[in-house]
């Protein structure tokens, strides 16, 4: 199998940024990872193993990239306001810098977006915000409102509330978008949500499953038996799905 390492100095976020490429050719799947993940964390997990036939295959090539939950949502020394700053910066260091390497290196039509947990968040926020880029999107164990308190999971922003957190939020945005040149793009994609039905966000799940479909978005929902937020899950929804 095809690995790459790669690191270039970020002039967006002034500073270093690592990524791995696993395989050679196919669809191209930006992969965010977890809250306290890493670029190598998909490998670390067995989840590159787990879809390694595809990979070698060339159906499949992953772009595994560091998720910089540590300098934004989970920054306590920074304010609600610059970890929201510090994200949208992020978030343009991945428009502007690595979807271009990903074009760059591979031609292939279609680009997905992946996440599980956060990088769920992550990769539906960016997806349905500009899902001109994106021809399928995959979200693993994903909470879809970071406002929102269950279990020890708790609102990030710890009460701040702008614009920029609303159109960061797919659970807020989405209600009421109305574009139809979005929403075109839309219902397009390919988009598969996943979770466990004891999982802590099966209800936020169904809140933005029910959301796309008001919107007439085609999509599915599948609820896993027992709780399914682990790397032992993720290991067998990656095949299925990506």
């Amino acid at each position: 199998m095809n690995r790459e390492y790669h690191c270039w100095h970020s002039p967006r976020l002034g500073r270093d940024m690592e990524l791995l490429i696993f395989g050679h050719a196919g669809a191209k799947a930006l992969m965010f990872p977890t809250r306290e993940g890493r670029f190598w964390e998909y490998e670390q997990l067995g989840v590159v193993d787990s879809l390694a036939g595809k990979i070698r295959a060339g159906q499949i090539q992953l772009f595994c990239i560091e998720g910089l939950a540590q300098e934004t949502f989970y920054d306590r020394s920074r304010s609600p306001g610059d970890r929201l700053q510090r994200y949208q910066t992020f978030e343009n260091y991945v428009l502007s810098e690595v979807m271009p390497l990903m074009a760059q290196r591979n031609p292939h039509e279609c680009t997905m977006a992946v996440g599980c947990s956060l990088g769920a968040f992550q990769a539906a926020s960016l997806a349905f915000r500009h899902p001109q880029y994106f021809r399928k999107l995959v979200l693993l164990s994903g909470r879809y409102d970071l406002t929102m308190k269950v279990e020890s999971f708790g609102d990030l922003f710890e009460g701040y509330y702008d614009d920029g957190v609303y159109y960061l939020t797919p659970s807020h945005f989405l209600p009421g978008l109305q574009c139809a040149q979005r929403l075109d793009h839309l219902r397009r994609m390919d988009i598969v949500m996943a979770v466990g039905g004891e999982d802590p966000f099966l209800d936020n799940n169904r809140h933005l499953s029910r959301v796309l479909e008001e919107k007439g978005v085609p999509h599915q929902m599948q609820i896993w038996d027992g709780r399914a937020h682990r790397g032992s899950a993720w290991r067998k929804m990656a095949p299925l799905y990506v």
